[in-house]
């Protein structure tokens, strides 16, 4: 009885330490949620501002109103499916950009996303094209422009004559999408020839208010050949980090979005990242040889400028059609992409074909199970031996319980005479941990998943379920703590993961009925925070699950036989 009472306080003490140590340990292994879209406010939901979609530019905390700041220098209006903005003719800047196609929040009257600030604002964000070399036009120069609109089907070309007799001029085109074609020209029309290197920069005068952790980055990147480089802020405030590469790009990353210098693939370039202690940022790109003009002649080098959302499909178009190296890992897909690929791809094809990404991870999950069914056969084949061998099993144990090493030696001598293994009934448990880590990663990285509603208050399935119970739906005017934020989806996974562990063999150790008995209830609580689409994944693999085992159950009638004890047991 003591050991009974000495295994259950140490599950206990397990328990808790796993229920409120788990919000830290999350916290570095899984991605974090983006702000909740909508919360509960009296019974009703209500859109949430996104603090990281604009960051309060036109605020008392801003250092310019922004709209002032925009007025102040000529510019060219930007304008196509999906951007809206200008370029900052003084200085040849894309400093005012809005991502027309996603919104801030799931209010239907939510402003646009906005990417890119001037400097001068909150929030101060841009990409700036040129040269160095003497007599290179400078932030200080004011462009003249062939066009007052750039459009995807309306280039527009930018001028700047210095005194010495050179022209320096700047095509930007765009795509209906998020890229943007910078073609520099440089035509030189003095005496002697001029030695230049073009040159892009993207300046941030922030970090990003999306939080980077071990398994979803957020920050700096700067990708070659070899490898995408996933950098941290501190280490380039401290030291820059530089690369020379023949190909790859250079950018900021944030949760959905990117903005990226992309050089001529062919060129060999340098590429670098660095900051400072106030947190101003810069990441530039520059051929790794200047240009040289001989007089009476000109020269162009082309790059290109991606400024947009990080939409899977889009960046691996991207990489094909302009052979960028390592676009796509624009996205931290880590460890698990082989896994991550595969469910993206399915699950965006349910998508097309029901419309509903709430109906499509139902339709995934059912697959899942399906292909995971022959070995949850084998798994329930082999917990019906085990039931069989437990009474001889409990015989040993009390026949050898004062001789561990024999105890375990004739155990195992059992598990081979009867042809068992304890570790069969673990492979689905264990198949299915990648997957809802690969899933899991998928509602949250992937911009596809973002605000997409599945039936009633849930209006975003990437994020956590807003119902909460604790303060009444909203009635009570206070916010839970997260460990107690428990949803209403986060109670239908505690209660199906009830039934499927109801509907399981009981197990003749108490410590283990012990932990069947707590364990939806934990999971309950631990699976709150994380995304509604993988409760969603879980309930309805509980659901299946619980059928399959009844029809499993007709399939071996011997698993709802109570399990005999041990004389000795009996007798004790």
């Amino acid at each position: 009885m003591k050991e009974e009472q000495k295994n259950f306080i140490l599950f206990a003490v397990f328990a808790a330490l796993v229920l409120f140590g788990w919000p830290m340990i999350s916290h570095w292994i899984f991605p974090q949620q983006p702000p909740a879209p909508a919360k509960m406010v009296d019974g009703k939901l209500q859109p949430v501002p996104n603090p990281g979609a604009d960051p309060a530019a036109n605020s008392a905390k801003a250092i310019r109103n922004r709209d002032a700041v925009l007025s102040e220098t000529p510019r060219v209006e930007i304008d196509t499916p999906s951007l809206k903005g200008s370029i900052n003719l003084k200085g040849l800047r894309i400093d005012d950009l809005v991502l027309r196609e996603y919104d801030q929040t799931v209010a239907k009257n939510s402003p646009p996303i906005r990417l890119l600030s001037p400097s001068g604002a909150e929030g101060s964000y841009f990409a700036q094209f040129g040269w160095q070399g003497a007599n290179a036009p400078g932030a200080d120069t004011v462009w003249q422009a062939d066009g007052d609109k750039l459009t995807p089907a309306t280039p527009v070309k930018l001028t700047a004559t210095n005194s010495a007799g050179q022209v320096f001029q700047v095509e930007l085109a765009v795509d209906s999408n998020f890229m943007f074609t910078v073609r520099q020209t440089v035509a030189n029309r003095a005496a002697a020839p001029i030695a230049v290197t073009p040159y892009t920069l993207i300046s941030r005068g922030q970090r990003s208010t999306d939080t980077s952790q071990w398994a979803a980055h957020v920050g700096p990147v700067a990708a070659t050949t070899d490898a995408a480089h996933y950098i941290d802020w501190k280490d380039i405030e401290s030291t820059p980090q530089q690369f020379s590469t023949t190909g790859g790009w250079v950018g900021f990353s944030d949760h959905y979005w990117l903005t990226a210098a992309i050089p001529d693939q062919r060129a060999s370039v340098n590429i670098q990242q660095r900051g400072t202690a106030a947190q101003q940022y810069q990441a530039d790109v520059a051929r790794s040889q200047p240009i040289t003009v001989q007089p009476g002649q000109q020269s162009s080098y082309t790059s290109h400028f991606f400024a947009g959302a990080k939409e899977v499909k889009l960046l691996d178009a991207y990489q094909k059609q302009y052979d960028i190296a390592k676009f796509e890992r624009a996205i931290d897909w880590g460890w698990f992409e082989i896994i991550e690929r595969p469910i993206f791809t399915y699950l965006s094809w349910l998508f097309k074909l029901v419309g509903n990404f709430g109906v499509a991870i139902i339709l995934l999950t059912i697959t899942i199970r399906g292909l995971l069914f022959p070995i949850a056969q084998k798994q329930f084949a082999s917990m019906a031996r085990m039931r069989q061998v437990q009474p001889k099993m409990k015989a040993i144990q009390e026949r050898y319980k004062d001789d561990k090493p024999r105890q375990q030696q004739e155990i195992m001598k059992l598990y081979k005479e009867e042809k068992v293994n304890p570790l069969a009934g673990c492979a689905p448990m264990l198949l299915q941990i990648p997957i809802m880590f690969a899933l899991y990663k998928v509602l949250l990285l992937t911009i596809e998943m973002r605000h997409q509603p599945f039936v009633f208050w849930i209006r975003d399935l990437s994020a956590p379920d807003p119902a909460t119970i604790l303060n009444l739906f909203g009635y009570l005017h206070f916010t839970p703590p997260s460990f107690l934020a428990i949803g209403v989806v986060p109670v239908l996974l505690g209660i199906s993961m009830y039934f499927q562990m109801k509907f399981n063999p009981a197990p003749m150790d108490e410590m283990q009925k012990q932990v069947f008995a707590i364990m939806p209830w934990m999971l309950m609580f631990l699976m709150a925070p994380f995304a509604v689409g993988l409760q969603l994944y879980w309930i309805t693999s509980n659901v299946l699950t619980v059928l399959q085992q009844q029809w499993l159950y007709s399939r071996h009638p011997e698993m709802k036989v109570p399990v005999e004890k041990p004389k000795a047991a009996k007798a004790k």
